[in-house]
């Protein structure tokens, strides 16, 4: 996952530990060598067209509505069709409104009309607080989430680790995130939720009430699922 900061300094570019509480909770509920927390790529400015999703401060926020609203306000001045133009429209009305182009609530058929267009924010827009900027740890679990991605655990053995996905993917792509290995010879996900785990006490004490789940392919991850994969070699 890549998190393009911007307007953001102090908090360094590169890979970064999303340190959920939950992993911790868990690391202490299951015994493993190490702890692998889920990770996201920190970048600058430049990967503002190809990140997942934007990290920025309200002060910030802004100059970043600003780059889409300048090309709204150029095209809106040219020869762009009916259709283009109300979806332009209602752009440029959410933009001055400190609306991010995402959260606009825009149909396949409008998204349509302008998809010749690229738009900055047209991407999760995350937008941080002066207090959350000093506890950076905390904001990136909330930037996570905010992204639309979810992590799923892998634990016991050698490590406890936290994958992150995409929120909606099912079992078999989540299965793709560990090794290419484990999708093509996916035969099926045991699953234990979060919640159940912790109630429990543990993985084994979980499957020992029974709250262990055999699930298929087409099964959606949840967030902070505990899934053993199981393939043919």
């Amino acid at each position: 996952m890549k998190l393009c900061l911007f307007g953001i300094a102090g908090i360094p570019m590169g890979n970064h530990n999303i340190k959920d509480p939950r992993m911790d909770q868990a690391d202490k509920l299951v015994e493993a060598q190490k702890k692998i927390y889920a990770q996201a790529i920190l970048t600058d400015e430049k990967e503002l067209a190809v990140c997942d999703a934007i990290l920025t401060s309200k002060a910030a926020l802004s100059d970043l509505l600003m780059k889409d609203l300048d090309f709204v306000e150029t095209r809106l001045g040219r020869d762009a069709g009916e259709a283009e133009k109300k979806v332009l429209q209602k752009m440029a009305d959410g933009l001055v409104s400190e609306t991010p182009v995402s959260k606009l609530g825009l149909t396949a058929a409008d998204l349509a009309a302008v998809s010749a267009h690229a738009f900055v924010t047209n991407r999760p827009v995350v937008v941080a607080t002066e207090a959350e900027l000093a506890a950076p740890d905390a904001l990136l679990v909330r930037a996570l989430a905010e992204s639309g991605y979810i992590s799923f655990l892998t634990l016991g053995g050698k490590e406890n680790r936290a994958w992150p996905i995409r929120a909606g993917i099912t079992a078999w792509e989540a299965a793709g995130s560990i090794h290419t290995d484990l999708q093509k010879g996916f035969i099926r996900a045991e699953v234990i939720s979060f919640a159940d785990l912790v109630e429990a006490g543990g993985e084994t004490e979980a499957k020992r009430a029974g709250k262990l789940r055999l699930e298929l392919k087409s099964y959606v991850m949840q967030d902070y699922d505990v899934v053993n994969i199981r393939f043919s070699k």
